[in-house]
């Protein structure tokens, strides 16, 4: 008797056990992403996925999965690298990129970053190789993809007064709010027609105004720097209320002189570049 009342007890502390270790959820590296594309050949399938759905005009977080066409199983020891290039009528160029890197170690997602400056129109277009391998063996593949024109401006491109092309495009945050958001925007300039290395040591500085509302500010915005060398650059971006922003800029090189960009007064009421959000 004694014994079975003491299996009642042993039999659920061994249930709750296998139970606990076997809830921890499994990590979901595609939480909130949509698959844009896929890219084909005999042996691989590349699919491409995108926060807030298609490629557009300006910076993209772009992850990516390689299926194996044999056995429906996903890579995860892959190499990856990528190049996208824009094809126009008298030249091809490419734009900033990051390296594609592992999401997870034990996880089959990669990531990077692509900044498309120029959108697609009827005779011009981008597309993207993207090279990997796995156990040594080499790959590519390469496909046409649709980028098209951004809704609002997330990306300007300009020569500075030091003779420089740059590039600045807004990352972040991709859903604003009133109050104080994290900004997150990168820096790059053309070193050649296929090389967009990232600006060190620069700042960005931010005035953003609601034109519509009497081209009024807001308080406690913070200019964004770069925090570590090759990286995007963060500060904080203030809205008051919700509706159309301009975010006039400014970008300032390491001795803090400006290289485009005008500060907004009662006589100047936007900068020549500058980034639109509206929500």
């Amino acid at each position: 008797m004694k014994f079975l009342r003491i299996l009642p007890l042993v039999i659920v502390t061994i249930f709750a056990s296998c139970t606990s270790n076997n809830d921890v959820p499994a990590l979901n590296e595609l939480k909130g992403l949509t698959k844009v594309k896929e890219i084909a050949n005999t042996t691989h399938t590349i699919e491409l996925y995108k926060h807030m759905g298609s490629l557009e005009q300006g910076f993209n977080d772009i992850s990516l999965k390689i299926k194996d066409n044999t056995t429906n199983q996903y890579i995860k020891n892959a190499t990856i690298s990528w190049m996208p290039v824009m094809h126009m009528a008298m030249m091809i160029h490419s734009c900033p990129k990051s390296p594609v890197t592992k999401l997870s170690v034990d996880g089959s997602v990669y990531e990077g970053y692509i900044v498309f400056q120029m959108a697609q129109n009827t005779t011009e277009y981008w597309d993207l190789k993207i090279d990997y391998t796995i156990g040594g063996k080499a790959y590519t593949m390469t496909s046409v993809i649709d980028v098209p024109a951004s809704a609002k401006q997330r990306v300007t491109t300009f020569t500075g007064s030091d003779s420089v092309r740059y590039i600045v495009a807004y990352a972040d945050p991709h859903h604003p709010k009133v109050g104080i958001n994290d900004m997150v925007v990168g820096v790059w300039k053309m070193q050649d027609m296929m090389n967009f290395p990232a600006v060190d040591n620069y700042k960005l500085k931010i005035d953003p105004r609601m034109p519509s509302m009497g081209n009024h500010s807001s308080p406690n915005n913070v200019d964004l720097i770069q925090i570590v060398a090759g990286d995007l650059y963060n500060g904080k971006l203030s809205l008051t209320m919700t509706g159309y922003w301009k975010i006039n800029l400014q970008l300032l090189n390491a001795t803090g002189t400006v290289l485009k960009g005008e500060a907004i007064t009662d006589a100047v009421s936007a900068s020549s570049i500058y980034f639109e959000i509206e929500f």
